[in-house]
């Protein structure tokens, strides 16, 4: 019931409302960030399908709680609280629209992260990173899972930088890669043209590309013509199944002979299936990874300045967001150096 002096609200269905949303926020975010912000809200439309809900104007605290609830059933407290504070910017600007009642999106509420160490649970450790890929070394050699995970790791890059490089891209015999922003062909870089940049490889590196090229790359052009480095029979790959991908690469019982840290049957785990390695709790989101092996280049005494411009982020942004070296790793590295004197 509207209130008085209340404006009447206009019937906004949640796939509408997410499209007027991303319409709006466009120019002010870059796409990367917009992409993130539609993924978060998808599964917030699923919800909404689920339960049979085609106007926003009948959401309530109530609901948002149950979305809260359920999505809390399939992720992490670090997700959860990013697509929950999505969620309620979303909704503040459905409010603004007259799509939703006001006061709803005051009644969204991220977990609480004080007592969880952020950056070390969202990180893909050296240790971690060493046996994946001895693994795959072994049993997966060159496969497109193995070259794209040592390629996030030696990089550093962001998902979307992997996702944008083509054959044209590589410099095999040179040892480096060029990450290039061609938003007029459908792939981007976080940072536009700022973001490109040329990032040597190693001789392993640049074997294992190679040989995955030969291999087992599909030879195929996206929808521009252009020859994507990691490609699926249909095409380039989508985020979405990169992401896929390093969801179950960085399975624990995947590398380690199938011994669950969880204490799961793999036979009865719903995160063994195809689609649902994200629901593992020992898995990782490809940016972990890049927060992992910037940490790993600070350990390994790399200076800060190449740790930023081989990773495209400032200084600032490293102390602040990506260093997860304890205070002991620092402490080390500082002796490290007293005893040189």
């Amino acid at each position: 019931m509207t209130k008085p002096n209340e404006q009447p609200l206009e019937p906004l269905a949640p796939k509408e409302a997410i499209a007027i949303y991303e319409q709006d926020r466009e120019s002010e975010v870059s796409e990367a960030t917009l992409q993130s912000h539609g993924y978060r809200l998808h599964n917030f439309v699923r919800w909404c399908d689920k339960n049979e809900i085609e106007n926003l104007n009948e959401i309530g605290g109530r609901d948002i709680q149950r979305f809260k609830k359920w999505r809390s059933e399939q992720v992490n407290i670090v997700t959860l609280k990013s697509q929950m504070d999505t969620l309620r910017v979303f909704l503040r600007f459905c409010e603004s629209i007259d799509g939703v009642r006001d006061g709803v999106a005051d009644s969204v509420r991220s977990p609480s992260l004080e007592r969880v160490n952020v950056r070390d649970k969202d990180i893909v450790r050296e240790n971690k990173a060493s046996a994946i890929l001895a693994y795959h070394d072994k049993y997966h050699y060159a496969s497109v899972e193995h070259t794209l995970f040592r390629f996030l790791w030696e990089t550093g890059c962001r998902m979307g930088a992997a996702h944008s490089v083509d054959l044209d891209d590589l410099h095999l015999r040179a040892e480096y890669v060029e990450l290039n922003h061609r938003p007029e062909t459908g792939t981007t870089l976080k940072n536009r043209d700022g973001g490109e940049r040329a990032v040597a490889l190693s001789t392993r590196t640049c074997n294992i590309i190679r040989d995955y090229i030969d291999e087992h790359r599909y030879d195929v052009e996206d929808d521009y013509g252009r020859r994507p480095l990691f490609t699926s029979k249909q095409g380039r790959l989508t985020k979405n199944i990169i992401r896929t991908y390093i969801y179950r690469v960085t399975r624990t019982c995947v590398y380690n002979g199938g011994n669950c840290p969880h204490d799961r049957e793999q036979d009865d785990c719903e995160a063994m299936r195809r689609m649902y390695a994200s629901k593992c709790p020992s898995s990782s989101a490809p940016h972990s990874i890049r927060r992992g092996a910037i940490t790993h280049y600070l350990n390994t005494d790399t200076p800060g300045e190449v740790v930023s411009d081989r990773m495209n982020v400032s200084k600032d942004v490293i102390d602040e967001h990506y260093d997860s070296r304890t205070e002991y790793e620092k402490m080390d590295l500082r002796r490290s150096y007293l005893d040189n004197l």
